[in-house]
């Protein structure tokens, strides 16, 4: 081992995260409980030893260089892969995980995503001896959800940032397969419907709406929240102008307000469509239809046999997942 591995240890990664999100050398020190000069003096001992500069000493801000920016961005993902391993060993020993992150793509039922964390929390496999010392009767294991878009509720997974998503886009067998480890199951369709507010220009439009004619009016979009993964974009015309939101209820409750226009999940609008804030209008192009799965980290069992790890945890997640009631609640609550 390098002299140069042995200097890129999970404290060193530590400091160059806790440096990067802080902003200044001196927040890190007091996050870290150090004083700056010692801070500054480790920063200057892992670029000695990496023989780069990391940090951009013209700036008063701690500004990275190309390089300091790479070892963040690596530095993070090893540090990732080192919280992976830890709850691994866990998992071996306890049977249930001590933390499992949920991804969970932001057009899914949130009502029935807590109602599956409360059943999750109501679990007691300890017996009431566990809940009398104050394991509140659940199994123990942390749970962590996690709000994505699009190629980011993959990103989440594929990254070991999740160890579950749901919402992802399901492709049938025989077309692209999921990345090697992972496991893809079908959760269903999603129906969405092209909708304006009442006084949007489009409203008084007889007949299906062309795309000549969509392209002269604002479109409301969601940002695909995928860092590192080709971001997505649905339903959008080129050169069309767009609005672009971090949630599909802000994208909603826009174009409730006439502020442009767009195809929204119709479980989602049904309040909006209901008192009628928005209208549905039929449109020339294909119909809509998202066709979601849910995806988890896999191994290969006897003759090809995807099966999820040993974590008792996730396990009951992949068994709520196999009823047909939870998967069709997790598209419309109201179903």
């Amino acid at each position: 081992m390098t002299d140069r591995s042995l200097a890129l240890t999970p404290e060193a990664l530590l400091m160059m995260d806790t440096i990067a999100r802080s902003g200044s050398f001196a927040a890190a020190a007091r996050e870290l409980g150090k004083v700056p000069s010692a801070l500054t003096y480790s920063v200057r001992q892992l670029e000695d030893a990496l023989d780069v500069l990391l940090f951009d000493r013209r700036s008063r801000q701690a500004r990275l260089t190309a390089a300091g920016q790479e070892l963040l961005d690596e530095g993070r993902r090893l540090l990732s892969e080192i919280d992976a391993v830890a709850n691994r060993v866990r998992r071996v020993a306890t049977g249930w995980e001590g933390q499992i992150t949920i991804a969970v793509d932001d057009v899914i039922s949130r009502r029935t995503v807590f109602e599956l964390c409360e059943a999750f929390y109501a679990l007691n496999p300890q017996g009431q001896a566990g809940a009398q010392q104050g394991h509140g009767g659940g199994p123990g294991t942390r749970l962590r959800l996690r709000t994505e878009v699009l190629s980011g509720t993959w990103e989440a997974l594929v990254s070991g940032q999740a160890d579950l998503a749901i919402g992802v886009p399901f492709v049938a067998a025989g077309n692209d397969a999921p990345p090697a480890g992972m496991a893809l199951e079908r959760l269903g369709e999603m129906a969405f419907g092209f909708a304006v507010a009442p006084h949007h220009p489009l409203a008084a439009h007889e007949g299906p709406i062309s795309d000549a004619e969509l392209l002269r009016y604002r479109a409301v979009a969601v940002a695909d929240s995928a860092l590192r993964l080709s971001p997505r974009t649905i339903n959008l015309l080129p050169g069309q102008e767009v609005l672009t939101v971090n949630s599909m209820a802000d994208k909603i409750e826009l174009q409730a307000r006439g502020l442009g226009c767009g195809f929204v999940p119709l479980h989602l609008a049904r309040p909006y469509l209901e008192r009628g804030a928005l209208l549905l209008k039929a449109v020339q192009r294909e119909r809509l239809v998202g066709q979601m799965g849910y995806a988890w980290r896999c191994t290969n069992g006897a003759k090809g046999e995807r099966r999820p790890p040993p974590g008792l945890a996730l396990q009951w997640w992949l068994q709520q997942l196999g009823s047909a009631a939870t998967r069709k609640a997790l598209l419309d609550a109201n179903a």
